[in-house]
């Protein structure tokens, strides 16, 4: 079982940096051990910083400090309206320079991945390795998309054909998501899911990491949680076969969110990477009852291995 955060609970334990060069705010809240080995962690979407709640217990106990900002327009952090996905890494730069690290690693969990493969990409000489769980893969280039929850391919026709109704739908949205009935709703919704996933989020801890940082997300704005959606409709601006640094990919069999088949394509076009398959793993699942694993794994993993 999956134990609460108590010297950073919630938005208690929010920081915050002003970006040198842009002036923008950005808010992180840290988890583990404060004298740990430096993990950047990237949330998953819609999503904020406090998911990282998720790291905690295993974090402490593997002596790894967890490090996870909100991205820009979420929760705490500033927007930025015109952003894309290279954006990132000049971001977390700043982040990891505020804190006086000159290497790390990171941690991304389901729409965080494109943030860490991006700064890998962006960062060889910073990056030391990363581990991606449940990961996003890069939507535009995939040339069939029936191994996406079918929620994400309306979004994606939506997305193209009919941008502005997409938008009046994430503005109708937020003010229901953003309640804290929301979340109550969410734990009666916990039947629908398949059997692995819904037995994980039963778990109080594991459900407020991933559904009140939701909620958390919504709250700040619903143009931060669309224009960060939006970014997965994108092509990422660089290539997957130019991320050299150790990735340690896991995904479930079971995942309907994004398929292992799909995960499958993106570890083969990665130079260096393993790829961990987890049976009777979800999307939820495998994040939440692998975090102890996911997190030795990659403080283990050496540069350029």
């Amino acid at each position: 079982m999956l134990q609460r955060n108590k010297a950073n609970p919630g938005e208690n334990g929010l920081s915050l940096l002003t970006i040198p060069a842009t002036g923008q705010r950005l808010a992180f809240i840290e988890y583990g051990d404060p004298q740990g080995v430096p993990v950047i962690f990237c949330h998953g979407w819609p999503s904020s910083a406090t998911m990282g709640e998720l790291t905690d217990a295993a974090a402490k106990e593997l002596g790894v400090r967890i490090i996870s900002p909100d991205r820009p327009g979420i929760s705490a952090s500033a927007l930025a309206p015109d952003r894309q996905l290279r954006d990132w890494p000049p971001v977390a730069e700043a982040l990891a320079d505020h804190l006086g690290l000159s290497r790390f690693r990171m941690l991304a969990i389901s729409g965080g991945a494109p943030y860490a493969y991006v700064t890998a990409w962006a960062m060889p000489s910073r990056v030391s390795a990363i581990a991606v769980a449940s990961g996003a893969p890069p939507i535009a280039e995939l040339r069939d998309q029936s191994g996406l929850l079918p929620l994400y391919r309306w979004m994606m026709a939506l997305h193209g054909r009919f941008p502005r109704l997409l938008r009046t739908g994430f503005r109708a949205t937020r003010p229901f998501v953003s309640m804290k009935t929301s979340v109550h709703l969410a734990r009666k919704l916990l039947r629908m899911l398949q059997p692995c996933d819904a037995e994980a989020l039963r778990d109080s801890v594991a459900f407020d990491a991933c559904f009140e940082s939701q909620r958390r997300a919504w709250r700040g704005s619903a143009l931060g949680v669309m224009l960060d959606a939006q970014i997965y409709a994108q092509p990422w601006g660089f290539r997957l076969e130019d991320v050299t640094v150790p990735v340690r990919l896991w995904h479930g069999i079971k995942d309907r969110t994004f398929s292992y088949r799909i995960a499958e394509e993106v570890a083969q076009r990665l130079p260096n990477c393993t790829a961990r398959f987890v049976d009777n793993a979800g999307h939820y699942s495998l994040p939440i009852r692998n975090m102890h694993k996911i997190l030795k794994d990659l403080i283990e993993t050496n540069d350029r291995k």
